[in-house]
């Protein structure tokens, strides 16, 4: 194998960019949920705050807040 692709193999992608921002205050998006259908972004702040409720009625979690502790 050479560097190229064992780079390409370990490099991890993320779903969310910095385009997706968070429904409740339009900073970055690390966390969506589908909720009815509908996709929901929150930022890492939101995403906590109201991740109890809304896990119980979400249908899919994805959650990128590791991103903010990578170097």
């Amino acid at each position: 194998m050479n560097a190229t692709t064992e780079r390409e193999a370990s490099a991890v992608e993320y779903r969310l960019t910095a385009v997706d921002r968070c429904d409740s205050c339009g900073a970055q998006a690390y966390i969506a949920a589908v909720v009815n259908g509908s996709e929901l972004l929150f930022c890492a702040h939101h995403g906590r705050k109201y991740e109890e409720k809304l896990r119980s009625v979400a249908t899919s979690w994805h959650d990128e807040t590791a991103r903010l502790i990578e170097a």
